[in-house]
């Protein structure tokens, strides 16, 4: 069994395992077709802690707040003690029909961290993070939010996620210039099929000190080459569009894999593990096998050529891709 590792997350002294285990999977299947109950996700996650995972990620609309809820319930019962696991949670999207239940507004920052952490039966989460960009509140105003959330022991840490980089500095450059709390993480889309972050946002994340923790890691199962079979619930339900170049990089990473008799899926993470800046990307995982794969990337060493083979077929995205 491969050993887990752990890591900083960027410059700061917060410790998680190298594999993050996204929450999102589990949920009610009557909201979202592909969602576990948790009878179905127990074993899945009871396997992440056996692994060694101690990362989980959630948010707060995902199954319209019954993620939380499974999340919390099997990390009590999984882990002896609270500080044993890093958890992990977002704020941003609607979670309510009113025009202050949603965004990055002072008034649903409050409220929704407070729903957070009754869902998840905690007292307080490790990280805290924006889910989106809100151009409808000034970022002073979230920014001193989220620095009031940090203050009253609600939450360990700040984390973002997609957004421009330019939103990200001024995020940063206004918590810090009021001595507030700053981000320490950055979450992002970024894979060998869409590594367009590679011009701004992690070129800045790394000099700055926050930490990567890349979800779709694996391209919505493109990268592990499971997308085109549509063998998952999900997949069939998923509306998303491939590019003929990112087929031709799920290619590579299959014809790597064969040469290294490895799946697929190991290659894609082996190589975003060794990324730069990048401190554990967030899988999604509703199969034993999942988690193996995910974990056994750990001891896959690329060579430089192979490294090569991989990058060479990427074409930026031309908008970017960040929504």
């Amino acid at each position: 069994m491969t050993a887990m590792v752990y890591a900083p997350v960027g410059a700061c002294g917060l410790r998680v395992s190298r594999i993050g285990l996204g929450m999102m999977s589990y949920g009610d299947p009557a909201a979202q077709s592909w969602a576990l109950r948790e009878d179905q996700a127990e074993p899945i996650v009871r396997q992440a802690a056996e692994l060694g995972i101690n990362f989980f990620d959630t948010a707060d609309m995902y199954s319209g707040g019954v993620s939380e809820q499974i999340t919390g319930r099997l990390l009590a019962r999984l882990f002896t003690r609270r500080e044993d696991y890093v958890l992990a949670t977002k704020v941003f999207y609607p979670t309510g029909p009113g025009p202050s239940d949603r965004g990055l507004s002072r008034a649903h920052i409050l409220s929704a961290i407070d729903a957070s952490l009754r869902r998840l039966g905690t007292d307080y989460v490790d990280l805290y993070q924006v889910h989106r960009w809100d151009e409808h509140t000034p970022i002073a105003e979230t920014m001193a939010a989220l620095d009031d959330v940090v203050r009253a022991g609600k939450a360990r840490y700040l984390g973002a996620s997609t957004m421009r980089a330019w939103q990200f500095a001024k995020a940063q450059h206004t918590a810090r210039q009021s001595g507030g709390t700053p981000f320490i993480s950055m979450q992002n889309r970024y894979s060998l099929a869409n590594r367009d972050d590679e011009r701004e946002m992690i070129p800045l994340c790394r000099d700055q000190g926050v930490g990567l923790l890349p979800y779709s890691p694996l391209a919505r199962g493109l990268l592990a080459g499971k997308r085109q079979s549509r063998d998952t619930t999900r997949s069939q339900s998923d509306q998303h569009q491939y590019r003929p170049a990112d087929y031709e990089v799920a290619d590579a990473v299959a014809a790597v894999a064969a040469d290294l008799s490895r799946p697929p899926a190991q290659v894609a993470l082996a190589w975003l593990l060794a990324q730069p800046g990048v401190t554990a990307p967030i899988i999604g995982a509703t199969r034993p096998q999942h988690l193996a794969d995910a974990v056994a990337a750990l001891e896959v060493d690329l060579t430089d050529t192979q490294r090569s083979q991989l990058e060479a077929r990427y074409v930026p995205h031309p908008d970017g891709s960040h929504a």
